[in-house]
């Protein structure tokens, strides 16, 4: 007989994508007092994961982490699907809708260096290794010598990269190192002033179909209020300025109590140029906020987030 809150989980196959999606099902498990079997994970290959030969930005955007999750659960093979906040689209297909977030992670990224080195102390021509225009461009800034390059695989094989000295150096998410038991490997953890987040780092995100209110009921007791805010300030922002992984945006919004503190951050891609602006004001109003930031920002560009690629 099926439990009456029998939820199928969808999610990515990389070993990050599994530990998000068992911490989202353990979740269930204690709010409802369920077993494994009441929420099973369907692993769901996507494109994204196949492309590792060339930016996504080349290959579509952000969307190619999302997609066939998405069709997955308009089809109705899975009930929910869980994603690093930071992969989650702009625009999401009609049907769909972000369900919530759990307790944020650290949000900040982590340095990584074959012999521990700073990003100051590598040698002249080092090479860093990311596929992240962002962290990219951030390095570049400090560092204009420093020699970036296309990193992608998932975290296990980029810091193999590092240990075998085919890179100097990369940058990944505390959060993932963290919920993978590899927070060890970190030379140092990056200020998020001096290198701010892209927007939804450290997050979990879960998406449901649009009027499935079985769902969102069983799923409303694992999401956190001040986490959707700040993720509903920094979507709001992307939102302005139309950002994708086409352009390095970063963005990170923090609540204390009912008010909302804001910092985000557009680059040109090779460091050169960079634009800050940072807001306060009611976490009830994060959207607002957000969405005010990129429209400043928009207003500082020359010639539009397009000038800065």
């Amino acid at each position: 007989m099926t439990s009456p809150f029998f939820l199928r989980i969808g999610t990515r196959g990389s070993p990050l994508a599994l530990a998000q999606a068992h911490m989202v099902r353990e979740a269930l498990m204690r709010a409802h007092r369920g077993s494994e079997s009441d929420f099973p994970i369907e692993i769901i290959r996507t494109t994204g994961d196949q492309i590792q030969d060339r930016p996504l930005s080349e290959s579509g955007g952000k969307g190619l982490f999302t997609k066939e999750l998405d069709s997955a659960l308009i089809a109705g093979a899975i009930d929910l699907a869980v994603h690093s906040s930071k992969d989650l689209p702009t625009h999401l297909p009609s049907e769909i809708v972000i369900a919530g977030y759990l307790p944020r992670e650290d949000a900040r990224d982590a340095w990584i260096s074959r012999g521990g080195l700073a990003l100051d102390e590598l040698p002249a021509g080092a090479v860093v290794g990311t596929a992240s225009l962002r962290r990219a461009a951030q390095v570049k800034r400090r560092r204009p010598d420093i020699k970036t390059t296309l990193l992608r695989g998932n975290v296990e094989t980029r810091l193999r990269k590092v240990e075998e000295g085919d890179i100097d150096a990369t940058l990944l998410a505390v959060a993932g190192l963290k919920r993978l038991g590899l927070a060890h490997r970190a030379s140092a953890l990056l200020p998020l002033e001096a290198f701010p987040p892209a927007c939804g780092q450290g997050a979990i995100g879960v998406t449901r179909r649009g009027g499935d209110n079985a769902t969102r009921d069983l799923l409303a007791p694992l999401f956190d209020e001040a986490t959707g805010a700040a993720l509903a300030a920094e979507r709001a922002f992307l939102a302005a300025l139309d950002g994708s992984c086409r352009t390095p945006i970063a963005g990170h919004a923090q609540v204390h109590g009912a008010e909302l503190s804001f910092f985000g951050e557009v680059l040109k891609a090779d460091g050169a140029e960079s634009y800050v602006v940072r807001r306060r004001g009611r976490a009830i109003d994060a959207a607002m906020i957000g969405a005010d930031a990129g429209k400043e920002i928009l207003l500082r560009l020359p010639h539009g987030v397009a000038g800065l690629m």
